[in-house]
């Protein structure tokens, strides 16, 4: 299933994409898309559901982020390798952890906005995993079953900011710094995380190309790892890292966004994203 949920901003409603890819309304079923319809037997409900049926969405309807309640927004640095040697920072050996402020998320069209003071603003295309069940010190055999679903991340920075400390949060939790969506496809879609195609576009010019094979650490031991450390709860959302080609490491001179850039990002079989940056109000 895809999951998603629709309509202005505050005011977002449960929904399901059928197989012509519109959107259905879910709310007679479930009064959002939360962490308990994320639990495994919740899902196996949703999924007898005739979807054919549910009352069809007009087009042109506006995406929110596809989780009601995002506990926590887990990122992973650096993991890809190609993007560490972009960086010219070193190949990790353990996987890097931070986390981006909860109050970044944003939906997948909507608007980024760049910071006051902002003046190195970077994309980063990422697969982003949704925890569906408890996980706490989880093996990496097992560690794919505690999750929900997959969906598209633009892990937005601001590199100057971000490097002003050896912590990251602060370039990377700036407020609509979180694209997410445009919904959750659920596990049973995706049989392989880890040959996933993606591209990211910068006003129609192509940035980024990538595949999750190409990662360094896998989605699996991600998971595990951060498990031992934090437990991950159902709604939880951790960004994977990003493939080569960010603003940062463009040749000769990085290249930044500003205001009326428009970025695109895409991953295979997970939708797409589409953004217009803006200066902050």
């Amino acid at each position: 299933m895809k999951l998603c949920r629709f309509g202005p901003r505050g005011e977002e409603r449960p929904g399901v994409i059928d197989a012509n890819g519109r959107v259905r309304d879910l709310s007679a079923h479930v009064s959002d898309i939360t962490a308990a319809v994320l639990a495994p037997a919740s899902l196996v409900q949703l999924s007898t559901l005739d979807i054919a049926s549910l009352p069809l969405v007009e087009r042109g309807v506006r995406y929110g982020v596809p989780l009601a309640h995002v506990r926590k927004f887990i990122a992973i640095g650096l993991n890809y390798r190609d993007h560490a040697e972009e960086a010219q920072m070193a190949i990790p050996s353990e996987p890097i952890i931070f986390h981006k402020a909860i109050s970044c998320l944003n939906g997948p069209n909507d608007e980024i906005q760049q910071p006051r003071g902002a003046t190195q603003l970077d994309w980063e295309l990422e697969l982003g995993v949704v925890i569906g069940s408890e996980a706490r010190y989880v093996s990496e055999a097992d560690a794919l079953s505690y999750v929900a679903g997959y969906c598209v991340v633009n892990d937005v920075s601001e590199r100057a900011f971000q490097m002003q400390s050896s912590q990251w949060d602060k370039g990377k939790g700036c407020d609509t710094f979180g694209p997410v969506g445009p919904w959750l496809v659920t596990r049973d879609e995706v049989p392989d995380p880890q040959n996933l195609d993606m591209w990211l576009e910068i006003n129609g010019e192509r940035r980024q190309t990538g595949n999750s094979k190409t990662m360094i650490f896998t989605v699996a031991q991600i998971v595990a790892y951060c498990s031992r450390y934090m437990t991950l709860q159902p709604g939880d959302v951790i960004c994977t890292g990003t493939p080569p080609g960010v603003g940062m490491g463009m040749k000769p001179l990085p290249q930044w966004l500003s205001p009326g850039d428009e970025t695109h990002l895409w991953i295979d079989g997970l939708g797409e994203q589409r953004q217009r940056v803006v200066s902050a109000v």
